[in-house]
C-alpha cells in the first residue's frame, strides 16, 4: 500500500514546532492498521470461520485502496467486531486510543461531547507535565504543554489529534494510578445526552402506547412458539418475523406503519421485540457456559459477568460499548479490559455480537 509523506510544518506555537500531516496521510495509517488487524484472525477460530470470505478479502492491501459505500457495510456488519490475534498488552495506551478516537470523532460530527473530551486530554497532559524529569517525557514536553493552551485547540483537525495519541500513548502508563483514576473514571459523559429520534408522522406519545401495547400481548402470549424463540435466544428467521408482524397486526397492537417505525427505532424488528420480552436469565447464562468451561475465573470476572446476564435478562441484547460504562466501570475504570485478559475480551464480544444476531435474523 502506498504511504503518503507527512505535510511540512504548519505553524509553531509556544516557542516548539506543531506540525500535522495530511488527512490523506491519516486515511492511510487508519487502514494499514485495519488491514493488520483483520489479516491477524485467525480463521480457524469458531468465531471468524463464518465470515472467512470477508476477512481474506480485506487481508489484502489492494481492498483498502478505496471503499465504496458497499465495502463499508461489509466491514461493518460482516468483519468488524471479530476477534484478532492481533495484542497490546499496554491497556492504558489503549484507552488513550479510544479517548482520540471519540474526540476525533465528535470534532467531524460537531457533538457537544468535544468539550468534556478534550477536557480529558488535557487532564493527562497536565498530569505528564508533572512528570518531567523522565526523559521520554521531557522529549514530547513542546506538544504536553502546548496542548493545555487555547490556541492549540484552535482549528484543531483530526490528523492533528492522530498526532497526539501516536506522541503520547506510550506515555500514559507512566502517571501514578492515584492520580489516574479520575482520567479514567468512566465514559458516560463521552456518549453525550441520550435522545429519541423523532420520525416523520409519528408523535413520541403514540409510539410509546404501540411498544406498551406489543409488551403486554408478547407477555401475554409468552408460550407462543415463535415468542419463546425470542426470550430462549434462539436464532429466528425471516419467516419467524414475519409471523410475529402478522400477530401483532392481527390483534389490533398495531398499523403497519408501527411496525416500519419499530424496525427502524432498534435496527430491525427481531431486536426490537427481544428489548420487550428481554432475555430468559437461563438462557442468557447458558450463552456463557461455553466461556466458563475450563477456566477458573476470579470473584470480580464472575460479577461482571452476572451484570452483564442481568442486562440481558432486563434489555434482550447489548452492545460491546456498554462494558465501558457503568455499572462495568464501577468494577474496574478500563471496563471489560480491566477484568479479563485481551483474548478473553473477544471472546466475550463474540458472544454478545451472537445474542444479537439471533435476534435480528438471517
Amino acid at each position: 500500500m502506498m504511504r503518503v509523506a507527512a505535510h511540512p510544518e504548519l505553524d509553531k506555537g509556544h516557542g516548539h514546532e506543531r506540525k500535522d500531516h495530511s488527512q490523506v496521510g491519516l486515511r492511510v495509517d487508519t487502514a494499514e492498521r485495519l488491514l493488520t488487524e483483520v489479516a491477524s484472525m485467525n480463521v480457524a477460530n469458531f468465531l471468524v470461520r463464518p465470515k472467512r470470505r470477508y476477512v481474506e478479502r480485506y487481508s489484502q492491501p489492494e481492498a483498502w485502496e478505496k471503499l465504496d459505500l458497499e465495502q463499508q457495510l461489509e466491514l461493518t456488519h460482516e468483519v468488524a467486531g471479530l476477534p484478532s490475534e492481533l495484542t497490546d498488552p499496554d491497556l492504558e495506551a489503549k484507552l488513550f486510543d479510544l479517548l482520540i478516537l471519540r474526540l476525533q470523532l465528535a470534532l467531524l460530527r460537531a457533538e457537544p461531547s468535544f468539550a468534556g473530551l478534550r477536557k480529558r486530554v488535557e487532564e493527562i497532559a497536565g498530569l505528564l507535565e508533572e512528570m518531567d524529569s523522565i526523559p521520554m517525557v521531557r522529549e514530547q514536553m513542546g506538544l504536553i504543554q502546548e496542548i493545555q493552551t487555547d490556541d492549540f485547540w484552535q482549528d484543531v483537525t483530526t490528523p492533528i489529534l492522530e498526532n497526539v495519541r501516536k506522541k503520547l500513548r506510550a506515555l500514559v502508563k507512566l502517571i501514578e494510578r492515584v492520580k489516574r483514576k479520575p482520567v479514567y473514571s468512566d465514559f458516560i459523559d463521552e456518549i453525550g445526552i441520550e435522545q429519541e429520534t423523532q420520525l416523520p408522522g409519528f408523535s413520541h406519545a403514540t409510539f410509546a402506547r404501540f411498544r406498551d401495547k406489543a409488551r403486554a400481548f408478547l407477555r401475554e402470549h409468552e408460550n407462543h412458539p415463535t415468542i419463546r424463540k425470542v426470550r430462549q435466544n434462539e436464532a429466528l428467521t425471516a419467516h419467524d418475523l414475519s409471523e410475529l408482524e402478522r400477530l401483532l397486526l392481527q390483534a389490533g397492537i398495531g398499523t403497519a406503519q408501527d411496525l416500519i417505525q419499530a424496525k427502524e427505532a432498534s435496527e430491525g424488528f427481531g431486536l426490537f421485540l427481544r428489548s420487550l420480552v428481554g432475555l430468559d436469565r437461563q438462557a442468557a447464562m447458558d450463552a456463557f457456559a461455553r466461556f466458563l468451561v475450563g477456566r477458573n475465573p476470579t470473584s470480580h470476572q464472575i460479577e461482571f459477568i452476572d451484570l452483564i446476564v442481568n442486562h440481558l435478562t432486563e434489555q434482550g441484547y447489548m452492545d460491546a460499548a456498554r462494558l465501558y460504562e457503568s455499572p462495568f466501570t464501577d468494577l474496574n475504570p478500563m471496563g471489560v479490559e480491566g477484568i479479563f485478559p485481551s483474548e478473553q475480551v473477544g471472546e466475550l464480544l463474540g458472544i454478545l455480537k451472537e445474542i444479537r444476531q439471533h435476534a435480528a435474523a438471517a
